[in-house]
């Protein structure tokens, strides 16, 4: 995706809102899930297991930017890769006011939507 495309996705009066997220060891992160808009970041410290909708999980090292492009795609995996360190990321999304950062995907759509999942 260009830096136009990603930018055409930002919600029309949308608000940047920038977090640090800190995984203790092993930590699995937050459930499958999904943003209102785009997200950007940076793993900052340790590993990321990472995993989104139609993408293969990876693993993101200290430095790694990572792109959600947000709204209907599900973000799997956001966990601590390492068993024995934390693990951080710093990201920015882009989300109208007044709406969640995330919002958990339940069961019944994540079992309709399996086939959008890359095995691993």
């Amino acid at each position: 995706m260009t830096l136009p495309e990603a930018a055409a996705r930002i919600p029309a009066g949308a608000e940047a809102r920038t977090v640090r997220v800190t995984l203790p060891p092993g930590d699995p992160g937050a459930p499958p899930h999904r943003h209102p808009g785009p997200l950007y970041g940076i793993v900052t410290e340790g590993e990321i297991l990472f995993e989104l909708e139609g993408e293969a999980p990876r693993v993101l090292k200290a430095g790694d930017a990572l792109f959600e492009p947000g709204g209907d795609v599900i973000h799997y995996q956001g966990a601590n890769n390492l068993t024995d360190a934390r693990s951080q990321l710093v990201v920015t999304m882009f989300a109208p006011p007044g709406t969640p950062v995330l919002t958990v995907v339940g069961p019944e759509e994540l079992a309709e939507r399996r086939h959008l999942r890359v095995a691993h």
